[in-house]
C-alpha cells in the first residue's frame, strides 16, 4: 500500500517542439498547473495514458474503481481547493459513467475539465467499438463541450477548456479527443486562454444598482440576508462577514453556501430550505428586505413561489444574469463577482443593529430547540439520532474538519448540526441530490487538503451506490474518515412515504451486508457502535486515527428530520413535528 504524495515540479510552458497529440495533453496540463488526475483507462483513451506514463514525476494519477468515482473525486478536490479538478476516461461506458458528475458539476457550480478519449476520426458515426456521442450526450450537462478531431487543435481547445470551468460562475468542461488526433504529431507551442469572444463570464457592476441597494437596506427596518455558494467561489466570505456586521443584519445559508462565515457568528441564523431552521424559513415571509447573495432561489429553498418572500423588496447580488428574475422577481439586481460588489457597497451602508428584528430569530430558535434540536443532540430515547453522531463529531474535530456528505436524511441533519470554522468545510450535493457522492468526493477533499481532517457522512444506502472506492483509499492510504448512519432504510424516501403516502414503505427496507467486514476486507480499521455508552470513545479514535477509518453507527430505523416544509408549500408552513 502507497501513500499518496502529489508532485510538486510542474512545467508552465513548452513551446517549438514536435510532439504527439497526447503528449501534447499532458504538457496542457501542467501549463494549467495541474498535479492530480482521477481516472479509468481504456483503449481510446490509451495513448494519453502512454504518455502519462513518461511523467509520473510531474502528474499523479488516481486510478478510481469507476468513472463516476473520478469526476466526483475532482468535484471534492475541486471544492476544497477552489482549483479546477481533472477526471479522465475512456469512450463508450467510460464517458457515458462520467454523466452523472458532469451535471451535479453543473448544477452546483464546480470547476472540472474531464477528459474523454474517441473512436478515429474515419470512424465517426460508424457505431464502431466503444463510440458514443459523448458530445450529445453531455451538452445539457456541461458549461462546455468540444471535439478534437486534429492534434493541432489540442493547445488552443485546452487553454479555452480551463478559462471557462474556472472563469465566472464555474461549471464542468468536457473535451472528447480522437485517437488518431493522439497519435498525430505537430508542433507544438500553449499559450493561456484569457478571454473568450461573446463570453463575458463577470459582469460589470452598476454604480446606480449599487447605489439602490444600498438605499434599500439603509431604509429597511426588518433586513434578512441569505447567502449561498457564490460568497464561497467568489472569494468573499471576508466582504460577506464584513457587510452583515456593518449593518447588523440577520444572515442564513444554502446547504451550498455553509460555512462562509463560522457557524457560531452572532449574525449566522441557520440554514435555510426544506429542512433549514425554523426561524430563517417562516421570517423570509416577515421581512420588510431579502438580500439574496450568490443564490439561486433554488426550489428546494423558496417552497412555494406563490408566497414566497411576496411582502419584501428584493435585491439579488449574482453574477449569473440568467439567474436573475429566473424563480424570483426581484427588485435590485446587483450583477457582479460578489467579492467585488460587497466591497463596493459596504461603504455606502449604515451602521446598524436592528436588535428587535434580530430578537424574533432568537425567540424562533428557542421554540426549534425545544421541539426538535434539544431531542436530537441529547435524546432521552433508547435509539442513537443522527444529530448526537454529527455533535459527537463537532466535539471531536473541535469543528475544524472537512465534512463530505451524501444525499438524504444524514445530509439534512449533518447541515443542520455540523459546526465550522473555516470556508469551504461542507462539501455536499445539493442541486442535483447525487447518492454515491460522498466516499470519492471525500478522497478528492482530503487529497486537496491533507492538513485537515476529512470526515465522509453517508447513508447505507448511497454508500453502497460507490462503495467500490474504498479500494482507492486502501491503495493509496488516504486517510478519510467515514461515518456510515445505518438505519436498514433509503431514510428519506421513507420518510416521505411515512408522512405523504400512508407508510406504505415501497421498495425502501434495505437488507444490508456487513459494512465493517467491507472495509476490513479493504484492510481499513472499523468499528460498529449500536449504543450511545460506546459512541463518544469511538468517535474520539476515529478522530484520532492517523489512518483511514471506517465508523458504522446503528440510528434508529424510523427517525424522522425535521423541521420539514412539505413539498410545494409555504416556508412559512414548515413543520416541526
Amino acid at each position: 500500500m502507497e501513500t499518496v504524495k502529489l508532485k510538486k515540479d510542474r512545467s508552465t510552458k513548452k513551446t517549438g517542439i514536435t510532439i504527439t497529440g497526447a503528449e501534447a495533453i499532458i504538457h496542457c496540463l501542467l501549463a494549467e498547473g495541474v498535479d492530480l488526475i482521477y481516472g479509468y483507462p481504456g483503449g481510446a483513451i490509451m495513448p494519453v495514458y502512454d504518455e502519462l506514463y513518461k511523467f509520473q514525476d510531474k502528474l499523479t494519477h488516481i486510478l478510481t474503481r469507476h468513472e463516476q468515482g473520478a469526476t466526483h473525486a475532482a468535484q471534492g478536490y475541486a471544492r476544497v481547493t477552489g482549483k479546477v479538478g481533472i477526471a479522465m476516461a475512456t469512450s463508450g461506458p467510460g464517458a457515458t459513467n462520467l454523466v452523472t458528475g458532469l451535471a451535479d458539476a453543473q448544477i452546483d457550480s464546480t470547476p472540472i475539465v474531464c477528459i474523454t478519449g474517441q473512436v478515429p476520426r474515419h470512424l465517426l458515426g460508424s457505431d464502431a467499438f466503444q463510440e458514443t456521442d459523448i458530445i450529445g450526450i453531455s451538452t445539457p450537462v456541461t458549461k462546455w463541450n468540444h471535439q478534437i478531431t486534429k492534434a493541432a487543435e489540442i493547445p488552443e481547445v485546452m487553454a479555452k477548456a480551463f478559462y471557462i470551468a474556472k472563469s465566472g460562475r464555474p461549471g464542468p468542461v468536457l473535451i472528447d479527443i480522437t485517437k488518431n488526433a493522439q497519435f498525430e504529431e505537430f508542433d507544438f507551442t500553449y499559450e493561456k486562454c484569457t478571454g473568450v469572444r461573446s463570453y463575458k463570464p463577470v459582469p460589470q457592476p452598476s454604480t446606480k444598482a449599487i447605489e439602490a441597494a444600498a438605499e434599500l437596506i439603509n431604509e429597511a427596518k426588518k433586513p434578512y440576508i441569505v447567502w449561498g455558494q457564490g460568497v464561497i467561489l467568489g472569494k468573499a466570505e471576508k466582504a460577506l462577514k464584513a457587510f452583515i456586521e456593518k449593518a447588523g443584519i440577520p444572515a442564513a445559508w444554502t446547504i451550498m453556501g455553509e460555512s462562509a462565515i463560522p457557524t457560531g457568528h452572532p449574525l449566522n441564523v441557520g440554514m435555510v430550505g426544506m429542512h433549514g431552521n425554523y426561524g430563517p424559513n417562516v421570517l423570509t415571509n416577515e421581512c420588510d428586505l431579502l438580500i439574496a447573495i450568490g443564490m439561486r432561489f433554488d426550489d428546494r429553498v423558496t417552497g412555494s413561489l406563490d408566497t414566497y418572500a411576496k411582502q419584501a423588496k428584493i435585491i439579488h447580488f449574482e453574477i449569473d444574469p440568467a439567474e436573475i428574475n429566473k424563480n424570483v422577481p426581484v427588485d435590485i439586481a446587483v450583477l457582479g463577482d460578489a467579492k467585488t460588489t460587497l466591497e463596493l457597497i459596504l461603504p455606502l451602508i449604515n451602521d446598524n443593529s436592528h436588535e428587535e428584528w434580530r430578537k424574533e430569530f432568537d425567540k424562533k430558535y428557542e421554540e426549534e430547540f425545544a421541539q426538535v434540536i434539544e431531542k436530537d443532540l441529547h435524546p432521552t430515547k433508547p435509539g442513537l439520532t443522527m444529530g448526537e453522531v454529527i455533535e459527537e463529531i463537532n466535539l471531536a474535530s473541535g469543528h475544524e474538519a472537512v465534512m463530505v456528505t451524501d444525499v438524504g436524511q444524514h445530509q439534512m441533519v449533518a447541515c443542520r448540526y455540523a459546526k465550522f470554522k473555516h470556508s469551504k468545510s461542507n462539501i455536499t450535493s445539493g442541486g442535483l441530490g447525487t447518492m454515491g457522492f460522498a466516499l470519492p468526493a471525500a478522497i478528492g477533499a482530503k487529497m486537496g487538503a491533507m492538513d485537515r481532517e476529512v470526515v465522509a457522512i453517508i447513508g447505507d444506502g448511497g454508500y453502497q451506490m460507490t462503495i467500490q472506492e474504498l479500494g482507492v483509499i486502501f491503495q493509496h492510504n488516504i486517510p478519510v474518515k467515514i461515518v456510515v448512519l445505518n438505519n436498514d432504510h433509503l431514510g428519506m424516501v421513507r420518510q416521505w412515504q411515512e408522512l405523504f403516502f400512508e407508510s406504505r414503505y415501497a421498495s425502501t427496507v434495505m437488507t444490508n451486508p456487513d459494512f465493517v467486514k467491507i472495509a476490513e476486507g479493504y484492510h481499513i480499521e472499523a468499528k460498529r457502535v449500536t449504543e450511545r455508552k460506546d459512541l463518544k470513545a469511538a468517535v474520539q479514535e476515529m478522530m484520532a486515527s492517523k489512518n483511514p477509518y471506517f465508523l458504522e453507527v446503528r440510528v434508529e430505523k424510523e427517525d424522522n428530520v425535521f423541521p420539514m416544509i412539505p413539498s410545494g408549500a409555504s416556508v412559512s408552513d414548515i413543520r416541526l413535528k
